[in-house]
């Protein structure tokens, strides 16, 4: 009896121990559990750092800066600085977070892949938008379908971006290699416009507003969306560190809920959140306000509907050598965060 009772103190004392260590996994979580509250010896965080593109795709985290909502929101969870960092591809913005010089990130969820097969501690934990990019080519340019682009020269983002693996894939697709029929540049977005405006390139595969700026200059021609390259395919995800995950899930819960009070304000008051958009990137209004008119792109923040887009991509860079290994929800993905009003 004696032993008996040991015993069941003992297996009492582990049973309590898994509680408070959050090893518990609720019923119809797909991710390992994180906190609710932050952990006892977690520091206090002060500061946020947010990463972002100039692309209207990420219109909600420039609208909820401008309005002071990242600030507002989170400095009752003690955050008393909030900045953010425009960076011109998903590359320098993920190399920036894998450096610890971002905490948050709105970026393509493709270079998120490459980031996270070399080691980033970050996770998914809401969409930002779909689709949204374009194919614009040269005005003389006869345009009837994919084959017409054999010996042309495209500049899209580089390797690895969302932009890159579509258009790869889309190319592949319709039978036509890349870099052997049709040769693929990478560049950012600025450098993109100026190459088909000078006539460098042939055409440009870029997410708005950078579509709407070659037309605006009389320079090119949207032939293809692309929504109809991979339909209701996933552009910008919204990840944080693991550490906020771990340490401050109340913070993590917040942002994803200024995100998308940002995106309903922006839905409601279209022509003011183009002019907060233009005026931080320099953008011209028009260029902004045209793309909005012509996008197949919707913001769209439920990251259950964005899951197997993203498992897609990993598998076309594993397929493409852009990744050494094959990533997996759980690699990917923390869902516990975003609720579904």
């Amino acid at each position: 009896m004696k032993q008996m009772r040991i015993t069941v103190i003992a297996l009492i004392a582990i049973a309590l121990l898994l509680i408070t260590a959050g090893c518990t996994q609720p019923a119809g979580t797909t991710s390992p559990t994180t906190t609710v509250a932050p952990t006892a010896s977690a520091a206090p965080i002060t500061e946020l750092r947010i990463g972002y593109q100039p692309s209207t795709h990420q219109m909600a985290e420039i609208t909820a800066m401008n309005k002071g909502w990242w600030q507002q929101d989170l400095a009752p969870l003690g955050v008393k600085n909030v900045s953010d960092k425009v960076f011109p591809t998903g590359a320098p913005e993920m190399a920036a977070m894998l450096a610890g010089d971002i905490d948050i990130a709105y970026v393509g969820a493709a270079p998120v892949l490459s980031a996270v097969s070399t080691g980033l501690d970050a996770k998914i934990v809401a969409g930002v938008n779909t689709q949204g990019s374009d194919l614009v080519v040269r005005n003389d340019l006869d345009y009837k379908g994919p084959q017409n682009l054999k010996g042309l020269t495209i500049a899209t983002f580089p390797a690895g971006t969302i932009q890159d693996t579509i258009l790869r894939n889309w190319l592949k697709q319709n039978n036509i290699t890349p870099d052997t029929d049709v040769t693929i540049k990478g560049m950012n977005p600025g450098d993109a416009v100026i190459a088909i405006t000078a006539g460098k390139v042939d055409g440009v595969f870029l997410p708005t507003p950078s579509p709407s700026v070659v037309v605006n200059q009389g320079k090119g021609k949207i032939v293809v969306h692309s929504g109809e390259m991979y339909p209701n395919h996933t552009c910008c995800v919204l990840i944080v560190s693991g550490k906020l995950i771990r340490e401050h899930p109340e913070i993590v819960r917040q942002i994803i809920k200024t995100n998308d009070k940002a995106v309903f304000y922006n839905e409601q008051n279209l022509d003011e959140a183009a002019g907060i958009f233009a005026n931080k990137t320099g953008s011209k209004l028009e260029d902004v306000k045209a793309s909005l008119m012509e996008w197949d792109g919707n913001w769209a923040s439920d990251p259950n509907i964005i899951i197997n887009p993203v498992l897609d991509y990993a598998k076309i860079q594993y397929d493409l050598g852009y990744i050494k290994k094959p990533l997996t929800q759980a690699d990917l993905f923390d869902l516990s965060f975003y609720k579904k009003d």
